[in-house]
């Protein structure tokens, strides 16, 4: 189950390679093999971005499989995953990501994802951010505008953050299919220990945020703050509401 009941690891003794299938592998093409000659921030960020967007439901599984193989005190040289690049520098340090990320991780970081129609609700999470590097200027703010950016990235810097926000303006008393897809796949993903919270425009009904809202506690995460919603662009009034808005939800993490 890693991440398929049909994936299995095979060891090559001898020669102590660890044919590991899904696992330690990464969505990385280049031309250099192995570990050691590619960038290591590069390589990070893209095992980081396999294990976020495909290992995270399975992450206890994860942790007993490689104390199962650890315990058998095998030697190993070389990991050579299915997919991305071969670890044959130190092969050991992947595996001790493996188990840190397992781990509920987190980083001193807050992502704000949101979609928006005609940039109201994104000067909203911008006044939101603002206002969480005002309560805590040490912590990492990252804002996507979930319409337009890569749906990994994004769950990447989700699985990093310690909490994050949901924005959407409302459409047909609903919310748009950025946000709707981004909540999807974070409730499929099943993430832990991690507080949350909804903003959003709204022009006439405003349902947005109740419903991102209601979603999130289905994923099982932790609304902490109610939901901020501002009538129409944001003004002064509402951008300072979105700052407010900002500080008080950092101060309850």
């Amino acid at each position: 189950m890693l991440h398929w009941p049909d994936s299995s690891f095979t060891y090559m003794t001898g020669d102590n390679i660890l044919f590991s299938n899904d696992a330690f592998g990464q969505h990385y093409a280049t031309r250099l093999m192995y570990n050691d000659l590619v960038d290591q921030a590069e390589l990070y960020q893209e095992a980081l971005k396999y294990y976020a967007n495909i290992l995270t439901p399975f992450s206890p599984l994860v942790t007993k499989k490689i104390q199962e193989v650890l315990s058998l005190n095998l030697p190993v040289d070389i990991i050579a995953p299915s997919h991305g690049v071969i670890w044959r520098d130190n092969p050991a340090q992947i595996i001790h990501k493996y188990l840190e990320w397992a781990d509920s991780y987190q980083e001193n970081q807050i992502t704000i994802v949101y979609d928006t129609m005609w940039n109201s609700t994104k000067r909203l999470a911008e006044a939101i951010a603002e206002g969480i590097k005002e309560a805590d200027s040490s912590v990492a703010v990252k804002l996507f505008n979930v319409g337009l950016s890569d749906k990994n990235d994004v769950i990447t810097e989700i699985f990093k953050s310690k909490a994050f926000l949901v924005g959407s303006s409302t459409i047909n008393r609903g919310i748009l299919s950025g946000a709707a897809s981004i909540i999807e796949m974070i409730a499929g993903l099943g993430f832990k220990n991690k507080k949350a919270a909804a903003f959003g425009s709204y022009g006439w009904s405003g349902e947005a945020v109740g419903i991102i809202e209601s979603r999130l506690k289905e994923a099982k995460l932790e609304v902490i703050e109610p939901g901020l919603k501002v009538l129409w662009n944001p003004d002064d009034e509402g951008y300072a509401k979105g700052v407010e808005f900002g500080k008080a939800f950092c101060s309850r993490i």
